[in-house]
């Protein structure tokens, strides 16, 4: 089961309004995309957490995802993998 910032997070990339989704936009894309046991006060309180750690941004009375948060996690680059040096050849013999 994602955790609620994570549903909140989903709902509000999927609603895609420019000035942000309410609180009730963001319940009902919950309750009709994920099956879990809906409970409004752990919603309250992952979005006033992201509120607080920068994640999200309230507008009024609704929520954005912050810069930060919209940009795509960077990836790490893999290091190059090494080449195993190809054996020598012995010469035929003559």
């Amino acid at each position: 089961m994602p955790t609620y910032y994570d549903m909140a997070k989903a709902a509000i990339l999927a609603l895609k309004d420019r000035t942000g989704s309410s609180t009730q936009a963001i319940k009902s894309y919950i309750d009709s995309n994920f099956n879990v046991d809906f409970k409004p006060h752990l919603l309250r309180a992952a979005l006033k957490k992201g509120v607080e750690s920068g994640k999200l941004v309230k507008v009024k009375a609704s929520y954005k995802l912050s810069p930060a948060e919209k940009k795509p996690p960077a990836k790490k680059k893999k290091a190059p993998k090494k080449k195993k040096a190809a054996p020598k050849k012995k010469k035929a013999p003559q």
